[in-house]
């Protein structure tokens, strides 16, 4: 698998941030390509309202500033006053803090849960999709539907704030948009863009389809695929197929 590269070099000025993106190419050199780690911190970057630019780099000819950066390191990574940090995490942290309040929006979750549902399932799906024996597959895929069930079970259950106490009327099923309400969080920006390749290429080498019973993840698919945040910093399907081409097992007997 191609590694993703995705560099962003951040400046703080008086009164404007400036930012610089150099992302992944896709297979034809020039689109975005596949990685749900950069995707991520793009779309945090969209939603604070934050202007950048973005180029793709064709990782063949990667420029050799960018391999002295952070040499021996997987990107994605930032640089912010030469200083490098590789961990997606805490570069998400650390864009929470730096894009804070009152010029940038605060995009944690106001509810804990929502920053772990769904954890579990890309690592399920990385199990089931890798997978070559076709013994073993019927049981990958009921740990996959699991995971899945427990995140369609949370978004369908209401949160405290769509209860009304004074309300005479039960609301038994939630309508919210995303994860955490109905705007998108930091949450959101972590799952989606693996839930996305999730549907894209479970489907493409397992014949698998997300089961329409489970509302609440299609009410999130599709509400995420209404928001730019989402729609114009992800890879087209065809750059997540190509890229797990050599990841997806087939079943041999």
């Amino acid at each position: 698998v191609k590694l993703c590269l995705f560099f962003l070099s951040l400046k703080e000025c008086v009164k404007q941030v400036l930012i610089k993106v150099q992302k992944k190419a896709g297979s034809d050199g020039e689109s975005i390509g596949n990685c749900p780690f950069s995707q991520r911190l793009f779309m945090i970057l969209w939603l604070k309202g934050v202007v950048f630019s973005v180029t793709t780099v064709d990782l063949k000819r990667k420029p050799v500033d960018l391999q002295n950066l952070a040499p021996g390191t997987h990107p994605p990574f930032i640089t912010f006053n030469n200083e490098v940090k590789t961990d997606v995490n805490k570069i998400e942290e650390f864009l929470e803090e730096v894009l804070c309040p009152p010029k940038y929006l605060k995009l944690s979750p106001k509810h804990p849960e929502s920053n772990t549902a769904g954890m579990d399932i890309f690592a399920k799906f990385s199990a089931y999709i890798k997978n070559s024996r076709p013994e073993a597959n019927e049981a990958l895929e009921r740990g996959l539907l699991k995971t899945l069930q427990k995140l369609d079970e949370y978004l369908n259950s209401p949160l405290p704030d769509e209860i009304d106490e004074n309300s005479m009327e039960d609301i038994k099923c939630s309508t919210r948009k995303f994860l955490d309400g109905n705007e998108m969080t930091l949450a959101d920006c972590n799952l989606l863009p693996k839930l996305h390749i999730v549907k894209v290429v479970a489907k493409k080498y397992r014949n698998f389809d997300i089961p329409k019973r489970m509302t609440g993840i299609w009410r999130y698919l599709t509400n995420a695929y209404s928001r730019d945040e989402f729609t114009n910093t992800c890879p087209s399907d065809k750059e997540v197929e190509i890229a797990y081409n050599d990841v997806a097992k087939r079943l041999t007997k």
